[in-house]
Formats: C-alpha cells, structure tokens, sequence
C-alpha cells in the first residue's frame, strides 16, 4: 500500500512538473501579452501566427499594433500582408496609416497598391494627404521676354492633388515646375508686347493650364495661378545696342583692312618706281660707254656727238618752257 501510495505520489509529481514546464515554454514562446491584447481589441491573432512571426524575427509588437489599428478603422488588411511587407523592408506604419486615411476620405488605395508603391520609395501616407487636401505649389520667379523686348518676371501658383494610380513611374514635382516654366515662357514671348500680358496676366493661366502639363506625373494640376509680374530688364534695346556696337567694331576692322591694303600697295608703288629708277639709272650709265665705243668704231664723229648734245639741250629747253607754261595756265 506505501509502495502505491509512493508510486502516485512519484507520478503527480511528474505531471505537475511537466504541466509546469508546459505553460513555461508556452509563456516563453507565445507573447501572451500580445495575443490577449489582440484578443480583446477585436482584432484576434491566433497564436501560432505570432508564434511563427516571433520565429522568423520580426517586430510582433509593431506587426500587432498595425493590424489593431486598421481593424479598428474598418480597413481589411491580413496578418500576412503585414508581415510580408515588414520582411521586404517597408514602412508598415505609414501604409497603414495612410490605408486609414484612405478609408475615412472614401479614396479607392487597395492594400497591394499602397504597398507597391511604399517600396517604390514614395511617401505614401504624404500622397493620400494630399489626396484629401491639395497642395500649392509656388514656381521660383520665371524669366520671360515679351516681341517688344521687355523682360518680366513671372511668380506662378500651381494648385496639385496627387494621383495615386500614377505615383509608381510618374514624375515629380521638378516636372511640374519645369513644363510650367517652358508654358509660361512661351505665353510672354509670344505677346506682341508687355502691356498685354499685364493688362490681361489671366491669359497665363488660361493658356498653360489648357496644355495638360500633368500627363505622365503623379499629381493632378487643380489650377494655375499668377502671383506676382514684374517689369525686369528692356531686353531689345540691350540686344541693339550691342548689335550696334557689333556692327561699329565691324566697320572698323574693315576700315583697317583697307587701309592696310592701300599701305600693301603704295608700298608695293614705291618698290617698282625704286626698281624702275634704278634700271634708269643704270641704262643712262651705259650710254657714255656706248658713245665711247661708237667714237671707237668709227660709226659716229665729234661733229655727231656736238650735234646730238645740241638736239638734247634744245629738247630740254623746250621741256622747261612747257613746263612753266603748264604752270602759268594752271595758277
């Protein structure tokens, strides 16, 4: 009878201790806290899911609170898709969030889409935002120059809402800035003159808006807006000015050439009057010794050569007179 009774006693004692190590395993393994939690928020997890999260090393506690939160909003997202998207290395908390704005403002933003495009690196819960509130934005002041010349300077105010189906691979807002820019430079610079575009700044608006800038980008455009014109630089006259300057520089440097020319060539007039003259000089040179050979030959005599010296000084005698009677006539 002892033995029996030692026996039972032996065998309660091991089930006690294994029931004991049973709920410590449990306790240890199962984050109790949680699933109560879970439990009583109306938002049941069962516990081999948090379990198998704990397992795999991700952030329970988080993963918890994200889908409490959403189920407590109306918003229909699984313990899955949460996990998975943790494990990808999103921002659980801002699609949530922005999932729970979504809902309450009626905007259609699948759970996968917001997902999507969180990885893409985009601020999802900002794009939702703007969604339900649309943002201005201000353009730094645009250059622009009217047919008459005149500059201004041109602040635009671009009203957007974001386009949640296009913000996976549609451009930012430098796109927006940059086609409104090209538009409003376009609208100035094809404006007969500045008072037009003054008396009349609306025009801007009207024209630029019309040309669908926000295809292929994230945002709608809700509007354009002037905030500011002002008059900046007298753009023509500068270019005429410098034109007329150009156009002075050209002259002178033409001028120079040809005066360098007439240099080139009254140098070059010299050059063969000095050539002519020395071949003169020379050729008289040879006349004494071409007289001294004839007188040698015999082919002239002394009577010929007086006669010949004669002939010359009367032809010089008659230079000179016509020359000064030249002169007389001319004074």
């Amino acid at each position: 009878m002892n033995i029996l009774l030692s026996t039972g006693l032996w065998i309660g004692i091991s089930i006690a201790v294994v029931f004991v190590m049973l709920i410590a395993v449990f306790f240890g393994t199962v984050p109790v806290n949680l699933w109560v939690k879970s439990t009583f928020s109306g938002a049941y997890i069962p516990a081999r899911k948090l379990v198998g999260m704990k397992l795999r090393n991700v952030d329970v506690a988080l993963i918890v609170k994200c889908y409490i939160n959403a189920t407590k909003a109306g918003v229909k997202i699984t313990i899955s898709d949460l996990e998975t998207h943790y494990l990808a290395g999103g921002n659980i908390e801002r699609v949530v969030e922005a999932l729970i704005v979504a809902h309450g403002a009626k905007i259609n933003l699948s759970v996968d889409n917001a997902k999507a495009i969180d990885l893409a690196n985009r601020d999802i819960l900002l794009a939702v935002q703007n969604c339900v509130t649309p943002v201005v934005i201000t353009t730094p002041p645009i250059s622009a120059v009217a047919c008459d010349g005149i500059e201004l300077i041109v602040k635009i105010r671009i009203t957007v809402q974001s386009n949640i189906e296009k913000l996976i691979g549609g451009a930012g807002e430098e796109t927006i800035l940059a086609r409104v820019g090209e538009g409003v430079v376009s609208v100035v610079g094809s404006a007969k003159n500045h008072q037009l575009v003054l008396e009349n700044p609306d025009a801007i608006s009207k024209s630029v808006l019309s040309k669908g800038l926000d295809k292929g980008t994230a945002f709608e455009i809700l509007s354009i807006d002037v905030a500011d014109i002002d008059i900046g630089r007298n753009v023509g006259a500068k270019l005429q000015a410098e034109k007329a300057e150009a156009d002075v520089q050209i002259a002178n440097a033409r001028a120079e050439e040809r005066r360098a020319m007439a240099i080139a060539a009254e140098q070059e007039m010299k050059a063969k009057t000095q050539e002519m003259h020395a071949k003169l000089l020379n050729a008289q040179s040879e006349v004494p010794r071409a007289i001294s050979m004839a007188f040698k030959s015999g082919n002239i005599g002394v009577m010929d050569y007086y006669r010949m010296q004669n002939i010359q000084a009367d032809t010089h005698m008659r230079n000179s007179i016509g020359d000064s009677k030249g002169g007389e006539i001319n004074n």
